[in-house]
């Protein structure tokens, strides 16, 4: 199984770009981010729909979606490694993540997805959502590999 992160923005070099390539360094799952980056003029709806129009463009057939968004279903460490052991199992080829930017995901992203996720009750800013993400899927890896990493 291969992961996909499609997000909205451009990460730079820095804290949070070194903290991603860390965590998705540790994954055994090859994993790839691809950023969704639309700069043209336009309300927020537009400039959200037409970002939900390339993420869905970038899914590849068959991939299960998983968008996030702070109306998704809240999942402790070991429920999201469940999640992804269950897809795993059932011969999944590739869960893709959709992560949207300050004016979240459109309505066709949520309502294709097969899970929308919450990372928490707390709004986190786009670029450390990916950090959170990537930190849970190798946790998730760990926890269904046995790997002592995870201690919950």
């Amino acid at each position: 199984m291969r992961l996909l992160v499609l997000a909205v923005g451009r990460a730079r070099s820095g804290p949070v770009r070194t903290l991603w390539d860390d965590y998705a360094g540790r994954l055994r799952l090859p994993i790839e981010l691809r950023e969704i980056d639309d700069r043209r003029a336009g309300s927020a709806a537009e400039r959200t729909a037409r970002e939900g129009e390339l993420m869905l463009r970038a899914l590849p057939d068959g991939a299960v979606l998983v968008a996030l968004d702070e109306t998704g279903r809240p999942l402790t460490s070991q429920g999201f490694a469940a999640a992804l052991g269950r897809w795993r199992d059932a011969g999944v080829t590739t869960v893709a993540f959709a992560l949207g930017g300050a004016d979240g995901l459109a309505p066709a992203l949520l309502h294709r997805a097969a899970l929308v996720l919450s990372l928490g009750a707390m709004t986190w800013p786009h670029m450390l959502a990916r950090v959170l993400l990537v930190e849970q899927l190798y946790r998730a890896e760990c926890i269904l590999s046995g790997h002592p990493y995870h201690r919950g």
